[in-house]
């Protein structure tokens, strides 16, 4: 056979037979694991259902944060099967939108370019998400009331989509609970009323942040006044209906959302029925508040607040010539501005941040609808050995002496945000919230106060996170590179105290070898509590720690001991 030459062979097989007839390679699918990827911007969306509608509290904090450090905890991403782009999976659509700032200020690749740990979209995917972003928005910066009811509203869409029928309230909440975001059945009923009958009249007060309580207040007004206002009108001279009327009312006040009062509407309202109903207004200030206490006796509800409620602290009502419309009391009692209790009045502490004028008041999220008591329970470590005619002596002592008796179960629910300028605020050094309650995220808390701690010493860069012990490492590094030698001393006592912390639970290999943790014998007293006045001088001595990061410290161990408790299955609950 004669040799062929290359210009045959090329033409060969350029001929029509050797021609490519099958399909494009498609893009390959998505990791069936979770896995980490590398993605940019461009290729990723926020999640679209994200109950966050307001701007987070808490944005400019964070932005600040990551603009020094960058993304510490990328937000775990997802994708829709046959979708373009990846999406925010649960929590993380602020830190995707402060990414998206800080690239168009700074064209920084870091904000550009993220590692971010994909998980492959689960079978009940929409509802899972869903979920997943309201238990992290409710852990990382708080929704408001309305925002919190509308994503519950979503939620039951997509349960109701699931099975093909209607869900009743109790059902949505033995739902939510098993998909890890608890709501209690009262607490649903009132997100409920709250988005049929407020939120079309005064949007802007609630998104501004009315808490739960005041809505609690607006809710029970409207259904007794409602049960009063069918009892004197016929539907013979009936002028106008009730649900047109409260409507008309309540949108008279969906101004200021710092002015906003429960009483005022309450006085606005029973002047209107007043003058249709034509019955004297005191008469209706009776018979509304009667009705309320009853309702709640015969439908076992709850009070909403008993020490803010309109039936025990509304003030004398005023006549219809001086009601709304009129100027209003200088300083009225209203459920909006409880009292303090003679003699209980205290300054605030030094940690604790004060509220900003004319803010309306952020409702506590988890606290009432029974959830109160479960939240006391987690909070006692060991029950206290007091017999009740011990109490008894000593309220009796506390009487004639004019003394206050520290009110465990009034205090320790008390939220003191002590940490304004972490990335994750800390309310309560004792209770972990349930969304929290999960090894992944134990870790990343773990690590992030870890990194904040060791800033205080100009260390964090030596602080790394890792998926096993508790959640960090320490790096030898150069811990000692400060000018003077307190600051040194400082720097390598905080970094041998996390190192002690973190090393006992590591794997040999990632144990650092270079720390001199023997430091901690002389120096970890001073960095705790402060330098010895019987040394009459700091040369040589760690700074102490301040408040801030002492706080973090008690929940970083706080954290610690859970994690070791979940991983050994030595505790079932996190108390």
């Amino acid at each position: 056979m004669a040799d062929i030459t290359v210009q045959d062979m090329a033409s060969k097989l350029m001929a029509e037979g050797f021609s490519h007839t099958g399909p494009a390679a498609e893009s390959p699918s998505d990791p069936i694991a979770d896995t980490p990827l590398i993605v940019t911007l461009d290729e990723l969306l926020p999640y679209e259902l994200d109950p966050r509608i307001t701007r987070n509290p808490l944005y400019e904090e964070i932005k600040a944060s990551i603009r020094e450090r960058g993304l510490d905890a990328p937000p775990p991403i997802t994708r829709r099967p046959g979708a373009d782009h990846y999406i925010i999976r649960n929590g993380g659509n602020t830190r995707l939108a402060i990414l998206r700032e800080l690239w168009a200020e700074t064209k920084e690749e870091r904000f550009f370019r993220l590692a971010c740990l994909f998980r492959p979209w689960p079978k009940r995917g929409e509802i899972i998400a869903l979920t997943g972003h309201l238990a992290e928005n409710e852990l990382h910066g708080g929704l408001s009331f309305i925002e919190r009811a509308l994503g519950v509203q979503k939620a039951r869409e997509l349960y109701e989509q699931e099975t093909s029928k209607q869900l009743s309230q109790s059902e949505l909440a033995r739902r939510l609970k098993a998909d890890g975001y608890p709501v209690p059945q009262p607490h649903i009923s009132r997100m409920q009323e709250a988005i049929q009958y407020l939120l079309p009249a005064i949007p802007t007060v609630l998104y501004a942040g009315l808490g739960r309580h005041q809505v609690e207040q607006l809710t029970s007004l409207r259904r007794a006044a409602e049960r009063i206002w069918s009892a004197h009108c016929s539907e013979a001279n009936q002028r106008i209906d009730f649900p047109t009327l409260f409507q008309d009312v309540l949108t008279l006040f969906d101004g200021a959302a710092g002015g906003f009062s429960v009483q005022r509407v309450q006085d606005e309202l029973i002047g209107q029925m007043a003058d249709l109903l034509q019955v004297e207004y005191d008469t209706l200030v009776f018979e509304i508040m009667d009705s309320d206490r009853r309702w709640q006796v015969l439908s076992g509800e709850p009070a909403p607040a008993p020490e803010h409620t309109a039936s025990t602290l509304a003030p004398k009502p005023l006549p219809p010539s001086s009601r709304p419309g009129a100027t209003p009391p200088s300083t009225p009692l209203t459920p909006d501005a409880s009292p303090q209790p003679s003699g209980s009045a205290t300054p605030p502490s030094p940690l604790e941040a004060p509220t900003p004028a004319g803010q309306i008041m952020q409702e506590e999220p988890k606290e009432g609808d029974g959830h109160r008591a479960a939240m006391l329970q987690e909070h006692i470590v060991s029950p206290a050995g007091k017999t009740e005619r011990l109490q008894s002596i000593q309220r009796l002592v506390a009487d004639h002496t004019g003394e206050a008796l520290p009110d465990f179960e009034h205090n320790v629910l008390q939220s003191i945000p002590i940490q304004a300028g972490g990335l994750y605020p800390i309310t309560d050094v004792w209770y972990i919230e349930p969304a929290l309650d999960d090894p992944e995220r134990l870790r990343a808390h773990i690590a992030q106060f870890a990194r904040e701690i060791a800033s205080e010493a100009g260390v964090q860069e030596l602080i790394e996170s890792c998926e096993s012990g508790i959640g960090f490492l320490c790096q030898p590094g150069d811990a000692s590179a400060a000018a003077d030698g307190a600051t040194d001393q400082h720097a390598r006592a905080i970094l041998a105290l996390l190192n002690v912390l973190s090393a006992p639970y590591l794997p040999v290999g990632l144990v650092a070898t270079g720390i001199d943790v023997s430091i901690l014998t002389e120096q970890l007293g001073p960095l705790l509590q402060g330098v010895p006045a019987a040394t009459g001088s700091a040369d040589g001595m760690p700074y102490r720690l301040s408040d801030t990061a002492l706080v973090k410290l008690f929940r970083l161990l706080r954290l610690a001991r859970r994690l070791r408790d979940i991983e050994t299955g030595s505790a079932i609950t996190s108390s």
